[in-house]
């Protein structure tokens, strides 16, 4: 079984490539992040075309998350609660086989100290607490997303250039690890210990060619998902595709 998590950068804009994706990894589950367009425009038949049904959280322009499986998604849930749906279309669960399923796309922040610095830690606290009330850590849950946040030092091609800086901050990254405390496994770290492993580089400055980048990206494990876990890796091929998304996309295999 696949799972995979990808940050498209716009959906309709991406089409043409995670189609492509799609039908050369094969994966049993899409996690989707920053679609971009309300529900209604998301394009369903092209996922159906290959076997996928989609549970979908959309906002226009901005934000937006969705789910393509194989197998049915069962009891989906959009957001932290009414008021936060009705806001930012951030997170998404549902469960597949038996695997609770949350995707998530992290406020970015924008810049330290800023409205939106506050607002990117106070929702990673509310993240916290949604595991805290609706999960047990011993069952099989699986968080992925675009998490904004690189956790350790090795996963910035550049620790002393990004110190102090968005996404690398002391408060993330103490937020994030306030998360994974819940109980999670980096299901990436399990199989791969060095770091210059990224799955985001800037569209500037040939960042990408230049392997410039950092591991925002992440598929985490509890219970027994972290022994069934055969692999995980960061496909590189779609960032090189005509007009990519600036993310790759990140993939978990489990027996």
């Amino acid at each position: 079984m696949k799972i995979a998590t990808w940050n498209v950068n716009s959906i309709l804009a991406r089409l043409s490539s995670v189609s492509r994706w799609l039908d050369s990894v094969q994966p049993d589950v899409l996690c989707m992040q920053e679609i971009k367009c309300a529900d209604d425009k998301f394009p369903i038949d092209t996922f159906r075309q290959r076997g996928y049904e989609c549970v979908i959280f959309g906002q226009q322009s901005y934000n937006g998350v969705a789910i393509a499986a194989r197998s049915v998604c069962q009891n989906p849930t959009r957001g932290f609660d009414a008021e936060d749906q009705a806001l930012h279309a951030r997170l998404l669960a549902t469960a597949v086989t038996g695997i609770q399923i949350i995707n998530v796309y992290v406020p970015n922040g924008q810049m330290i100290g800023s409205d939106k610095y506050r607002s990117k830690l106070e929702w990673m606290k509310k993240l916290r607490v949604f595991f805290d009330t609706h999960y047990n850590n011993g069952d099989e849950v699986l968080l992925c997303g675009d998490f904004n946040v690189a956790p350790e030092e090795r996963d910035v091609h550049d620790p002393r250039l990004w110190q102090g800086r968005i996404l690398f901050s002391e408060q993330e990254r103490a937020a994030l690890q306030n998360i994974k405390d819940w109980g999670f496994t980096d299901a990436f770290r399990l199989h791969t210990e060095s770091g210059g492993h990224y799955s985001w580089w800037d569209y500037r400055a040939g960042a990408f060619r230049r392997n410039l980048g950092l591991r925002i990206d992440h598929i985490w494990l509890t219970g027994t998902l972290v022994g069934r876990n055969k692999n995980t890796w960061i496909d590189l091929e779609p960032r090189t595709w005509e007009r990519p998304s600036d993310h790759a996309p990140v993939v978990a295999e489990f027996e």
